[in-house]
């Protein structure tokens, strides 16, 4: 059988980029943004962090947060017939 070559960020060049007018140092209120559980969120990556940082698959769906866990919280996303837990950290997510 054949092995993939490459990692999780493969492909990734435009998915991942950001626009030219976001470029530069990071707000610290993304660090510490707040959730509760059953709240829906956003998920939409912060290419310069890569701490907490969701597959690309999962980029622009909207999933709901189960729990926190350490900085970071646990988010079931609907992929396909599936519900699956994801563990994100909050700069990586929006509300929705």
């Amino acid at each position: 059988m054949a092995q993939r070559t490459g990692s999780r960020r493969r492909k990734t060049r435009h998915k991942l980029k950001k626009s030219i007018r976001t470029k530069g140092k990071i707000s610290i209120k993304n660090y510490l943004k707040k959730f509760n559980p059953g709240e829906k969120v956003l998920l939409k990556a912060e290419p310069a962090i890569q701490k907490g940082m969701y597959h690309p698959r999962f980029h622009g769906k909207i999933g709901i947060i189960k729990k926190p866990q350490g900085n970071c919280y646990q988010v079931i996303i609907k992929d396909h017939k599936k519900e699956k837990i994801q563990l994100v950290h909050p700069i990586h997510l929006k509300n929705a």
